[in-house]
């Protein structure tokens, strides 16, 4: 799994940054996190709000901090 969290550093996009990161570890699931924080390359994804969360390329999550719980339910469909 590629999960991709896209911000520009800001305090929200650091919690989600975690949120992510405590999720993934719940979950047991194999996964690859990245943090992007390029603004031309967070573009690419047509994300206007951030942070945002990507799970495979698919904008999941964009411009909200989600709750742990709801990350992994994305996480699951995976």
């Amino acid at each position: 799994m590629d999960i991709k969290v896209l911000g520009p550093g800001c305090t929200r996009c650091k919690n989600l940054e975690k949120i992510v990161y405590d999720a993934v570890a719940e979950l047991g699931v194999n996964a690859t996190i990245t943090k992007v924080s390029d603004v031309v390359e967070i573009m690419k994804y047509g994300v206007m709000a951030t942070p945002a969360l990507v799970v495979n390329e698919n904008v999941e999550i964009k411009g909200r901090v989600p709750s742990k719980d709801e990350v992994k339910e994305v996480l699951a469909k995976y």
